[in-house]
């Protein structure tokens, strides 16, 4: 009796040990996407949630991470900050993910950051490139240069690359993205010696320019600074033609959407914008992405994909790294990132945002085509 009693008691404990194995397989970590899938920036939203998921699709595909399935839970914050804040709720308190990556609008951004750091769950921003968004707080990551950055790169592009000693400004003065990129510019470019004939403003929902152009257009300025999103910025641009102004355009990364071509047309050409990311990089691991991207969506990746899919790596890096699922451990080992992405190695500075450098992308038979690289 005895000896059958020590019998059933060892099957018992042969019988934990791999029932326990076998949960430890199917653990899980939970992360969520936020994005603006529908909105005044769309495409936007579209781009980051693809760059995002296919990155995880990959990671799940090769046996997850530390023998955890990602899971991914998808909120679209239609670029409206109440929307934006949440969903950084519902994935927090609701989904229980340990990580966040998103959103994409600074604005957005701003709304929701505060609810992941006083939560204590890390999120990294793909492309919110306001300075503010980092400054929320230690469990607050972005995988993007900020406006700082992008305005000089746009000044010094066109002060020296273009040669051009006068430039205007119209920006909508409501978005913290556009007004922030519009004073660095201005600053900027001034600096270096050039002058500012008009910084004009708008609020958002404008779709007549007349009142803002004509005080541009007064001004002969050499560049029109358009640090708007492609929406914006493509009906701008057809109106200033429209009028007659000759000025080359020039932009930032929220032009980067197959809409401003759409909306632009012909009056987008010959211009210029700043960016993160070009699909004609011949880095191999960016060649790797954008036939990766295209075989799975049909399509050429923008850099709103490029910067999902990179912050989904520095996620999942410092899943690998913590060994975790803890989001205090997953923020922790963010900090001390030191990851080869598509665009280069990034690592963090003390306010969580990577030093890495841009590129110039021409707008040429109705297509974004590189045109140079400006590094820190």
């Amino acid at each position: 009796m005895k000896k059958s009693l020590v019998v059933l008691l060892a099957l018992a404990v042969a019988l934990g040990l791999v029932l326990g194995g076998c949960q430890k397989q199917a653990k899980e970590v939970k992360i969520g996407i936020i994005a603006p899938i529908s909105g005044e920036a769309a495409t936007f939203g579209e781009s980051t949630a693809n760059g995002a998921k296919l990155y995880f699709d990959q990671v799940n595909a090769a046996g997850g991470v530390e023998g955890m399935k990602i899971v991914y839970f998808v909120e679209d914050d239609k670029g409206n900050p109440t929307e934006g804040a949440n969903a950084y709720s519902k994935l927090i308190d609701q989904n229980k993910v340990s990580a966040i990556v998103g959103t994409v609008m600074s604005k957005v951004s701003l709304a929701g950051a505060p609810i992941a750091q006083n939560k204590g769950v890390p999120m990294i921003s793909p492309t919110s490139t306001n300075p503010a968004v980092t400054l929320v707080g230690n469990y607050i990551f972005r995988a993007c240069f900020i406006d700082p950055f992008q305005g000089f790169v746009a000044a010094k592009f066109a002060y020296n690359d273009l040669g051009k000693k006068t430039a205007a400004v119209i920006y909508d003065s409501g978005n913290d993205y556009t007004k922030g990129l519009a004073e660095v510019f201005r600053d900027e470019f001034t600096k270096m010696g050039g002058k500012i004939t008009a910084f004009e403003s708008y609020t958002a929902g404008t779709s007549d320019f007349n009142a803002q152009l004509v005080k541009i257009k007064a001004t002969n300025p050499d560049v029109l600074f358009i640090p708007n999103y492609y929406n914006d910025a493509g009906l701008i641009a057809k109106q200033a033609r429209e009028m007659g102004i000759k000025a080359i355009f020039l932009g930032g990364d929220g032009w980067d959407s197959p809409d401003l071509f759409k909306i632009g047309g012909k009056a987008i050409e010959g211009g210029f914008f700043v960016n993160h990311f070009s699909k004609d990089s011949q880095v191999p691991a960016a060649k790797k992405f954008v036939a990766d991207y295209k075989a799975k969506y049909n399509k050429d990746p923008d850099a709103l994909a490029a910067l999902a899919y990179e912050a989904a790596m520095i996620v999942v890096d410092a899943i690998k790294r913590a060994k975790s699922a803890d989001p205090k451990a997953i923020r922790d080992a963010m900090e001390k990132t030191n990851l080869e992405t598509l665009t280069g190695v990034v690592k963090f500075d003390q306010n969580r945002n990577p030093v890495k450098g841009a590129v110039i992308l021409e707008c040429k038979n109705g297509q974004a085509v590189y045109k140079a690289s400006v590094n820190p």
